[in-house]
């Protein structure tokens, strides 16, 4: 592909050009192909190959080569229209959509669920019907009802990429958090690589998401957290994510802790206090929360991760999440190029601009 030098036009993504390695960044040897993307939905990562999860990866890499121009901009969508939908408030990954949609191009539009006719009673799929009869091709969306992007798939004529749903997946997080753990690891690989998820596993769709892509790098995965937060993972660890990629399940921070490569702490949702999971705040950062001593388990060079947004103090101590071994702004960063590496695949699967669109 040619974005990493001169992207002028968007095309669909052709087998047989060069492809990137098992690393995530650096070239591409020499004897490999590129696999064709075939999907014209992203609404979990657990649909995805391999070769296909390279192929994101690869892409990203043109991505930032985009990013660190002066000015970070390509013609690659021009034309499309790219409508962002988000029916939970969002800082991050709403931002970061917007602003890899505009680098490529896109003509975007943002709608907040809160102030537009859902407030008035409007249902999810006539939501859907109404941006896209004014023009949406691509649409994004966020909404706490896990599910609810597979039945926007359904009624859209475009392509669906999901921002979030309940607790289900979180697509686009689980790939720029492994685009990150392989940028900062030493050969750029997971394989064997201890990784380690502590805290609210239970209502976390990053977790969820993170096994798959993570299992599928060859990482020794351990999630670990209180019990009551932990519940069905259990089962899940001993059946494996898929094709037996099994992963470790604890609720021992000092084991999860000991030699690990990358420690990604988790939110912990005040709303969960009401609900009788958690006995404190306090108690959970006394014997859960991510401290610069507990990190002294981990190996020195161990890399600190969060999605975001952090609870200082409570999941994951302040002095902690300015470590120099932090890459939280990195993950920021990473998610705008891996955001727009996904809207490019995406597109690529879409009648040509000008042409009849069709469901």
């Amino acid at each position: 592909m040619s974005l990493g030098v001169e992207p002028t036009t968007l095309s669909a993504p052709q087998p047989g050009a060069p492809s990137g390695d098992a690393t995530g960044g650096g070239s591409s040897p020499a004897g490999t192909v590129e696999v064709p993307w075939r999907h014209r939905d992203l609404l979990d990562v657990d649909v995805l190959t391999w070769p296909e999860i390279e192929r994101v990866m690869v892409t990203t890499d043109s991505m930032k080569e985009v990013l660190a121009r002066p000015i970070a901009k390509v013609p690659a969508l021009r034309g499309r229209s790219v409508t962002i939908l988000f029916y939970e408030a969002s800082t991050r990954t709403r931002v970061s959509f917007e602003v890899a949609a505009k680098n490529l191009s896109a003509d975007v539009v943002n709608i907040a669920a809160s102030s537009s006719s859902v407030t008035k009673g409007e249902s999810l799929v006539d939501t859907i019907r109404t941006v896209q009869a004014l023009g949406a091709q691509m649409l994004v969306m966020r909404h706490a009802t896990s599910g609810a992007p597979y039945l926007a798939a359904e009624h859209f004529a475009g392509s669906v990429l999901n921002g979030g749903d309940g607790w289900h997946a979180h697509p686009t997080q689980a790939l720029l958090d492994l685009y990150t753990m392989r940028e900062r690891l030493p050969n750029g690989s997971l394989a064997g690589r201890k990784v380690v998820i502590l805290g609210d596993s239970l209502h976390s769709r990053v977790a969820r998401s993170n096994i798959w892509t993570l299992t599928a790098a060859g990482a020794d995965l351990w999630l670990c957290g209180p019990a009551t937060l932990m519940r069905g993972f259990e089962a899940w660890a001993g059946r494996g994510a898929a094709a037996g990629r099994r992963f470790h399940v604890t609720t021992d921070v000092d084991a999860a802790l000991r030699d690990a490569d990358v420690v990604m702490a988790l939110r912990i949702q005040r709303e969960r206090m009401a609900s009788g999971l958690l006995p404190s705040l306090r108690e959970y950062a006394a014997r859960y929360g991510l401290t610069q001593e507990r990190l002294r388990s981990a190996k020195p060079e161990a890399i600190v991760m969060h999605p975001g947004p952090m609870n200082e103090g409570v999941e994951i101590a302040a002095d902690v999440a300015t470590d120099p071994r932090a890459v939280i702004t990195d993950q920021v960063t990473n998610g705008v190029a891996v955001r727009m590496a996904l809207l490019y695949l995406l597109a690529g699967t879409l009648p040509p601009t000008g042409e009849a669109h069709h469901g």
